[in-house]
């Protein structure tokens, strides 16, 4: 066991692991870590320094933005820009590719992130979080294309989340394994506290907004009032984050399904749904849209949106089922 190991050096063990690796993405991962230590402070003392509540702008999500969305996302461009790793960013707060600028270098990694997820709910100190997804660049030429974007999640190098709770916590796969580290705010490190995390088979929680129960599919009423007959719990905190990271360790389904109003669902496939994905995937769970793995989806823009079943396995072939009894008889899906 390699518990209380500083993330720098488990990075270190794991490059030395991989004999064609070069460090740039273990220095790229610790400039990450870095940004995230920057937000988590931010996060920390928003209600000291006023920088909570709206910064009554609207993103291209069409949401509004809060104050530390923008923060969120300015220490991460800042700080990811410059150390000649990546070819180029994406974040769900912007509509457009983020350009590496032409004074620094740039590398072969593509970086895309959610800055700030569940910040509506900063507020109340409810837990938010980031999320990333690394992909290498495709294309040939110093300069990163759209398409270098648009990869299925099976293409992913990396992905994680930071959360920003009663701790500040990282997990993420590098596609061997998932791994959690705590940040010691003594020392401004992560240490490795969850070694190869592996989420239980099946679940007795479930989370999903039941107040959008009147948009709600057959499919979904169908699953739901399985989960509750077999005395699943009820458990939704609102940012994705938090309720993944609960399910992850415990056991149980995160669903944001498709509805009357939103076919396509709401989670953005890039900066949300694939990343979790793989990080479940790795812990020995699955993730879906309804009717194919959401790994295996081709995007087709940068913001893309998707219905998502997520967490451990046997939940979501259950859900999944659900899905594929109602589509037989000629319904939409969950």
């Amino acid at each position: 066991m390699r518990i209380g190991m500083p993330l720098t050096k488990f990075l270190y063990e794991e490059q030395r692991r991989c004999p064609d690796c070069t460090g740039n993405f273990t220095d790229l991962f610790s400039d990450l870590a870095r940004g995230a230590k920057i937000i988590s402070r931010d996060v920390n003392m928003a209600g000291l320094i006023n920088i909570l509540g709206s910064a009554e702008l609207t993103n291209v999500q069409g949401e509004d933005v809060q104050k530390l969305d923008l923060i969120a996302n300015n220490a991460l461009v800042s700080t990811m820009e410059h150390g000649g790793h990546l070819a180029a960013m994406a974040s769900e707060e912007e509509a457009d590719i983020i350009p590496i600028p032409d004074e620094f270098p740039k590398g072969d990694y593509i970086l895309l992130f959610d800055p700030l997820d569940g910040s509506s709910n900063i507020d109340v100190n409810v837990s938010v979080g980031t999320i990333f997804s690394i992909l290498k660049k495709k294309t040939s030429g110093e300069n990163a294309e759209l398409s270098d974007f648009l990869q299925p999640g099976s293409e992913q190098v990396c992905a994680g989340y930071f959360l920003y709770g009663s701790s500040t916590m990282l997990v993420y796969t590098t596609g061997r394994g998932v791994h959690g580290f705590t940040l010691d705010p003594s020392v401004g490190e992560f240490l490795l506290s969850h070694e190869d995390i592996k989420t239980p088979e099946q679940g007795t929680i479930y989370s999903l907004n039941e107040s959008n129960s009147n948009k709600w599919h057959d499919s979904t009423y169908k699953f739901i009032r399985k989960a509750k007959e077999r005395g699943c719990k009820a458990r939704y905190v609102g940012s994705l984050v938090a309720d993944f990271h609960r399910n992850l360790l415990k056991g149980g389904v995160f669903l944001y399904p498709a509805d009357k109003e939103s076919c396509a669902g709401k989670l953005r496939l890039l900066y949300e749904a694939n990343p979790m994905a793989f990080i479940i995937e790795q812990a020995g769970g699955s993730a879906s849209n309804g009717t194919m793995n959401i790994m295996d989806i081709q995007p087709e823009g940068l913001h893309q949106r998707t219905p998502l079943i997520i967490g451990s396995k046997s939940d979501v072939e259950e859900a999944v089922e659900c899905c594929r009894a109602e589509a037989a008889v000629g319904q939409a899906v969950l």
